[in-house]
């Protein structure tokens, strides 16, 4: 089954979460899933059956390469 933006995150067949070391009980909670097709979904680990962001192959490594670049540093 293909995966969309706003599918159910509990619902995507074989997704590993995986949660990010930086995830606190302050509510900063995010999780990502490699998906079968290369791709990647993101969700928010204190709400697992909430949507997901669902990303391509070239828009998960846009946005990664892109991160570990810098590029977003002004959102913070």
């Amino acid at each position: 089954m293909m995966q969309v933006n706003g599918f159910s995150a509990d619902e995507i067949a074989g997704a590993v979460w995986r949660k990010s070391a930086r995830s606190n009980a302050a509510g900063n909670c995010v999780e990502i899933a490699r998906l079968e097709d290369g791709g990647m979904a993101v969700r928010n680990s204190r709400f697992p059956k909430g949507p997901a962001l669902v990303y391509t192959p070239a828009e998960a490594e846009a946005f990664l390469l892109g991160v570990k670049e810098g590029d977003f540093d002004f959102v913070l």
